[in-house]
């Protein structure tokens, strides 16, 4: 037995009304293939990694996240193990982002193992892909009272093959978010791994939205709201209120739902302030660049500097150049004070510099603004 999909009110309803609006807005503003669409996928996605990992007190810097989804070398203060982990998890998220476009996709417990494997590969003593052959619980503050407890494990092989069967054609008729949200909250009930449980069922969550189309999965996930300190305990808590300490299907798990709603939500207004920020700046750097006599490409070198650093490598593959037109652009954006580098050999960086700043400061000031609870005047 999972937990059944519970009925919605119409204050869920008139949130995914919200959402869906927010969603059609911003498809609608992605048509035309922007320039910029695909660094802001990446500063997405890097956002993502880093808050799922976080939740699991697997901290990395903003800018190693970067260089993670850029493939580039990350800073020693990322410990070899750390590395793994997060690599694993990037790789992981890199085939959910693929699945919308395979033809031959099909849900199994293979599947859900294989994105487990990745997730948690770099532990091989903790059996990457395999079920866990004993009792497993979650640790609280006091280590003689867990915060959960797992299912019996003979029971797991029995509750994974339920949950790929609602995954093929359980609740379809409810909403993407309904669906991604009551996967999450199964598969973490059922916790039956030995570790990586909460980061593949997160993993898990996006690939169904994924599948439907819901955007990109770049711009659906709501793992980067959740890795922030204050939103993760209430995600722990949203996940005690159904659980109860156990994996208990016979709860109600609406509040659940009205919190994943509310992520969603939230992530959503981030996402369209950092669309109306991406616009503003790319449109006041271009007009630097023309001021300055620079080619109109360097403004992708510029956007990436205002997001956090531009790498020489990230820039040259961005705007398909040679080696040496990329370190020519560089160097001249260097020489009018709009780039400063940091950093030396394979970690060298450039930060915006001067005008260009100013420019950054301003396109953050214009749209800077709170986000709102959704369900605040239901």
């Amino acid at each position: 037995m999972l937990y059944e999909m519970p009925a919605l009110d119409p204050a869920d309803l008139r949130v995914l009304d919200e959402l869906s609006e927010m969603r059609a807005e911003l498809r609608a503003h992605l048509r035309s293939k922007p320039r910029w669409e695909g660094q802001l996928r990446r500063s997405l996605f890097a956002a993502a990694i880093q808050g799922s990992n976080t939740i699991e007190n697997i901290t990395i810097s903003n800018s190693d996240a970067r260089a993670l989804v850029e493939h580039a070398p990350m800073s020693a203060e990322a410990g070899e193990r750390t590395q793994q982990a997060v690599i694993g998890y990037r790789d992981a998220m890199t085939y959910v982002q693929q699945t919308p476009m395979m033809g031959f996709f099909d849900y199994s417990e293979t599947l859900l193992s294989a994105l487990h494997f990745m997730i948690t590969k770099y532990q091989p003593e903790k059996w990457p892909g395999r079920y866990r052959a004993g009792g497993i619980y979650v640790t609280s503050a006091d280590p003689l009272e867990p915060a959960f407890t797992g299912p019996d494990p003979d029971s797991v092989p029995g509750l994974m093959g339920e949950l790929v069967d609602w995954l093929h054609g359980g609740d379809l008729d409810a909403p993407a978010y309904a669906r991604a949200a009551m996967a999450h909250l199964n598969l973490v009930g059922i916790h039956p791994w030995r570790d990586g449980n909460g980061r593949t069922a997160r993993a898990l969550h996006t690939l169904v939205l994924a599948r439907v189309g819901e955007v990109a999965p770049e711009f659906s996930s709501i793992e980067e709201w959740l890795g922030e300190q204050v939103n993760t305990v209430q995600y722990y808590e949203a996940l005690r209120s159904v659980q109860r300490g156990s994996f208990q299907p016979e709860h109600d798990a609406h509040p659940w739902l009205r919190f994943v709603f509310t992520a969603h939500h939230r992530q959503a207004q981030r996402v369209r302030r950092r669309y109306d920020w991406t616009v503003r700046l790319w449109n006041d750097l271009a007009l630097l660049a023309d001021e300055k006599g620079l080619a109109e490409r360097t403004v992708s070198a510029l956007y990436a500097a205002a997001v956090g650093e531009v790498r020489r490598t990230t820039y040259q593959q961005d705007e398909s150049l040679s080696r040496d037109q990329a370190i020519r652009d560089i160097q001249a954006l260097t020489r009018v004070g709009l780039l400063a580098p940091r950093g030396n050999a394979t970690t060298r960086v450039y930060v915006l510099d001067g005008a260009a700043t100013d420019i950054a400061e301003a396109a953050a000031a214009a749209v800077r603004g709170h986000g709102r609870d959704p369900y605040a005047n239901a």
